[in-house]
């Protein structure tokens, strides 16, 4: 669809490198900046799928950075402006190569792992005798490795991360402190929308003055779960599906559709209805967590929309 962006080539003044990921694009310049670039790529089980989604970049990238100012308070962040809609600018940190994944409920890959058996997940334990979607008695920070672009992140726990030196102790307990924190906040922003923030992730890095702070998405649908709270008990007692706010529902449609990101899996046809279909859910679930309606930027030549954008605002910090 020609109203997407998938991809970037931008060369910004002071540009040193570009990093592609799997949904966003991040160029480094001079002076400890970057520009982080939020595609319209949509990546599920690791895998980028070949079409892209309308105005999820723009979605996900004014989801990030409100969420970010509404957290600033209790954890510093890289961000320093959105010259553009798909675009943030911040602060160049080294990232900790893991993600805090924190999880309040039994839902997704902590239901599929208590399905097969399992009751310890990256050293955290799971009471026996829990249903899917059950609230757990305590958050529980189940950390995953950081992928590549194609590759799948991997569960590891903190045990297993200090004896690899991945990260510091005195470092690891900043993180474990700032994610609690953070899912605390997003649990009561949930709560004023009607909704349940079920688990999510967080990624940090250290700037060059040594600070550990929040970067890349916060809060989104694609780094998050939702519950609708309305009917939550209800639906549980009787053992039914949860109504949810993320991207599980494209995850169950490749499922349905014979996909989980396995070796010798093919990602199933994506029709232009279909990728519509998913646009018009992604804006459902802006205009549902932020409490807001959603203003579609002008997608009539994105590339030029954001070199510009970002070229006028790089050139007012300059002078």
């Amino acid at each position: 669809m020609s109203n997407t962006i998938m991809d970037t080539n931008f060369h910004f003044a002071g540009q040193k490198s570009v990093y592609k990921g799997k949904v966003r694009e991040v160029y480094t310049l001079e002076n400890n900046i970057l520009v982080m670039v939020a595609t319209d790529r949509l990546s599920a089980f690791d895998v980028v799928m070949p079409k892209g989604i309308p105005f999820k970049g723009q979605i996900l990238n004014q989801i990030a950075t409100k969420m970010m100012q509404a957290t600033e308070d209790i954890v510093p962040n890289w961000l320093m402006a959105t010259p553009d809609a798909n675009v943030a600018v911040g602060k160049a940190c080294e990232p900790f190569k893991i993600e805090m994944v924190i999880r309040g409920y039994l839902s997704g890959h902590a239901a599929r792992e208590y399905k097969l058996g399992k009751r310890v997940l990256c050293g955290e334990a799971m009471p026996d005798g829990m249903k899917e979607n059950d609230k757990f008695p305590q958050p529980i920070i189940t950390p995953a490795t950081k992928a590549e672009k194609g590759d799948h992140d991997e569960d590891i726990s903190k045990a297993d991360i200090l004896k690899k030196g991945i990260v510091s102790k005195e470092d690891y307990e900043v993180l474990e402190k700032y994610t609690h924190a953070l899912f605390q906040r997003g649990t009561e922003l949930a709560a004023k929308r009607g909704l349940i923030l079920v688990d999510t992730k967080y990624e940090f890095g250290k700037t060059k003055d040594g600070e550990i702070v929040l970067i890349d998405e916060i809060h989104t649908p694609d780094s998050s779960r939702y519950f609708y709270a309305d009917g939550y008990a209800e639906r549980q007692s009787l053992g039914e599906a949860q109504k949810q706010l993320s991207k599980e529902f494209v995850r169950q449609w490749l499922i349905s559709n014979g996909f989980q990101g396995l070796e010798g899996q093919t990602v199933p046809e994506m029709s232009n209805a279909y990728i519509e279909s998913v646009s018009e859910r992604y804006v459902e679930l802006y205009e549902s967590i932020m409490g807001e309606t959603f203003i579609k930027a002008d997608v009539s030549n994105i590339q030029e929309r954001i070199g510009e954008n970002v070229s006028n605002y790089l050139n007012s910090i300059e002078g």
